[in-house]
């Protein structure tokens, strides 16, 4: 019986594995003993100690302790069999006792691939023959593992390959920490992308077979993924904000909300984004290299190398940022060199060059870049330099130990911002500026001497307009002068004082002060209208028609500048001895109807343009505004008008068969002749005569 009983258990471990023992032992044949009743509580064979620890199968049962009872009483025991192994089973002899085969402590596993078998009830309290009755086996435990319901022992399933996630951005190798797979379940990303969500929990099943519900922080995480790789920051920051708030202390999240503040050009919530991701998870590489680009691009040079050392030290640091670091380094250090010295050229080209290389939300480098454009005489250029500055999402400057002339970033930064509104004449703004250096740098001797010639410049600004106002303007250029004694290069008060000067009479003086003020300020219109009509008193016709030509480019709708151009034209011709009776001011296009009046224009001094045109021609009908125009712009150019229609024999005399056609005479002979010309080019051509008739 108890041989038919081995046959029987035998033939249904080959039936199991397809006819085929894939748990081959050693020995050509399985000893097998007298098994008893099939419901037996049976135990592992014992094992030697070296592979007691083995883990077993990766799909082994969680109810490996259910016949923890079996170890109390007498039980079915192993029995050692020539030719076994660790992965066969082995039945007690009908006559072993329990000091010969000692039982394995409960719940201990065996080593190998073969098929697990565990009791399913306590032992017998008998001595474990043949005969003895087994208890039988518990009745809530169902079988699991390697034994199917049919009682038959199935194959060992293979083990799951690893299925990628969706989620995950980015490919690693498996090391923790690193790649795909970071402590926690994050999937990590490069420093300007994005992480995966953390995991909610853990299985034995890959996460990515378990339907995620739409509000879950993986489902979040992944939408917001997905719209930060279309460029829709905004929508992916929402997203982010969500998965931040599932999920508080994730640094991952965090990082990917700084990822989008930084698309959306946030670069100061940005960084604290990064320094809180940095703090939750101090070896996120990751986070370390994302943290170090924004302080690069915010100029903070000694904080983006600790943050590139601490994601080197995690094998994620960037060789480009490194790069990118050194040429900030070295360009910062060169524009603060030359600064020092007063080489404002060389000053703003490293400022340019350390900006293209990454800083450029430094308000540090911005500065400075505005300083030197100050000190250059560039006053639109640094003024727009401080309003770009002002716009930027910037961190504060309170951290760094950088100092300029011994003054600290952040009261550096506001120093040069208020020099750049005096130069402007805002000074009630430069003066508030310049307190709030003050007040942050309250120690530094040279910011206080600023901040007190500010208020002596304005102070004296205010008494002179006073004076001038009151008609007192001898007393009001000696106020404006004591503002200059404090700020030598302040274009507002040449300009003032040279009106002081135009009211007293004295010509050159305005002249020279405009002279000043322009040198500051090659763009100042003020000045030049105040230089031109001295220049007009001092009968410098020449000199004032220039001006004024520069002034009506300008400001092209201002019909005063056009009229005084006119008559310092005028009277450039008169000085000359040209011939100014065919000159008008204002008034359209004269039209000619005999082959007379042209002659008599085209051989007349100066510059004649001829308009052939057609009043139902449609270029003719767009042009003929702009041509009336160019009559206003350009007084010293006579301007003629002649419809083909009304007289075609003028037409013919000058052999014009397209119209619009233009034709320009300069003294008599023509110089120029244009067919279905641009506005563009008729313009330039216009202004190009006129100006060298002048």
């Amino acid at each position: 019986m108890a041989s038919s009983e081995a046959d029987r258990v035998r033939r249904l471990t080959l039936e199991a594995g397809g006819g085929v023992d894939r748990d081959k032992p050693d020995s050509k044949r399985d000893v097998f003993a007298d098994l008893g009743s099939p419901v037996s509580p049976l135990r592992l064979r014992a094992t030697p100690s070296s592979s007691s620890s083995s883990a077993g199968s990766a799909k082994s049962p969680a109810l490996c302790n259910a016949a923890a009872g079996g170890g109390r009483g007498g039980g079915a025991r192993s029995v050692s069999g020539r030719g076994s192994h660790s992965g066969e089973l082995a039945a007690e002899s009908g006559s072993g006792s329990a000091s010969s085969n000692p039982p394995r402590p409960p719940g201990h596993r065996r080593s190998g691939s073969g098929p697990l078998i565990f009791s399913g009830g306590s032992g017998s309290s008998g001595g474990g023959d043949g005969g003895s009755t087994a208890s039988s086996p518990l009745t809530n435990a169902l079988p699991t593992g390697n034994i199917c319901s049919s009682g038959r022992v199935a194959p060992a399933p293979a083990a799951p390959r690893p299925r990628a996630r969706p989620d995950v951005l980015g490919s690693g190798t498996g090391h923790y920490g690193h790649g795909s797979i970071m402590r926690g379940g994050m999937a990590p990303a490069r420093s300007g992308g994005i992480d995966a969500a953390p995991l909610a929990g853990r299985s034995s099943r890959s996460p990515a077979s378990f339907p995620a519900p739409p509000d879950s922080l993986q489902e979040v995480t992944r939408a917001g993924n997905e719209l930060y790789k279309q460029g829709r920051y905004g929508d992916a920051l929402r997203h982010y904000d969500r998965a931040l708030a599932l999920c508080p202390d994730s640094a991952a999240c965090r990082g990917n909300r700084a990822a989008a503040l930084t698309g959306l050009g946030r670069l100061a919530e940005a960084l604290r984004d990064c320094e809180e991701a940095v703090r939750l998870d101090p070896a996120s590489g990751r986070a370390h290299g994302r943290l170090a680009a924004l302080c690069l691009r915010f100029g903070m040079v000694e904080k983006a190398r600790r943050q590139l050392t601490l994601a080197g030290n995690a094998n994620l640091s960037d060789p480009a940022e490194w790069q990118k670091l050194y040429e900030v380094e070295s360009h910062l250090g060169k524009c603060m060199d030359a600064r020092r010295i007063g080489d404002w050229k060389s000053a703003l080209r490293e400022a340019d060059a350390a900006i293209a290389n990454g800083a450029d939300s430094s308000q540090l480098l911005l500065a400075m870049r505005s300083e030197a454009l100050l000190r250059l005489n560039k006053l639109e250029e640094a003024d727009s330099t401080i309003t770009g500055l002002l716009k930027l999402d910037s961190a504060s400057l309170s951290s760094m130990s950088t100092k300029l002339s011994g003054m600290v970033a952040d009261s550096y930064v506001h120093v040069v911002q208020a020099q750049v509104n005096m130069a402007f004449g805002r000074f009630d703004a430069a003066i508030g500026i310049a307190e709030k250096a003050r007040a942050i740098d309250p120690a530094n001797a040279e910011v206080g001497l600023i901040l007190n010639n500010m208020r002596l410049v304005a102070r004296a600004r205010a008494q002179g307009n006073d004076l001038f106002k009151a008609g007192k303007f001898a007393e009001a250029s000696i106020a404006y002068g004591e503002g200059l004694k404090h700020e030598s290069s302040n274009p507002v008060l040449y300009c003032n004082r040279a009106a002081c000067w135009s009211k007293l009479g004295r010509w050159a003086k305005a002249v020279e002060d405009c002279n000043e003020a322009l040198r500051i300020q090659p763009s100042y219109t003020k000045a030049l209208l105040r230089r031109a009509a001295s220049y007009a008193k001092l009968e410098r016709w020449a000199d004032c028609v220039r001006d004024y030509e520069v002034l009506r480019k300008e400001l092209p709708g201002d019909t005063e500048v056009a009229e005084s151009l006119f008559h310092a034209q005028v009277a450039l011709k008169t000085t000359r001895g040209e011939e100014v009776s065919n000159m008008k001011f204002g008034g359209e296009v004269e039209i000619v109807t005999s082959i007379e009046q042209v002659r008599a224009a085209i051989h007349s001094p100066g510059v004649t343009v001829l308009y052939f045109m057609a009043t139902m021609n449609q270029q003719c009908a767009q042009i003929t505004p702009s041509v009336d125009a160019l009559c206003s712009e350009c007084p010293s150019v006579n301007f003629l008008k002649v419809n083909v229609d009304e007289s075609p024999m003028i037409a013919k005399a000058e052999n014009v068969r397209v119209v619009p056609t233009f034709k320009i005479y300069k003294d008599g002979a023509r110089v120029k002749e244009m067919i279905c010309p641009s506005l563009h080019v008729l313009r330039y051509s216009v202004r190009h005569y006129a100006v060298s008739n002048s």
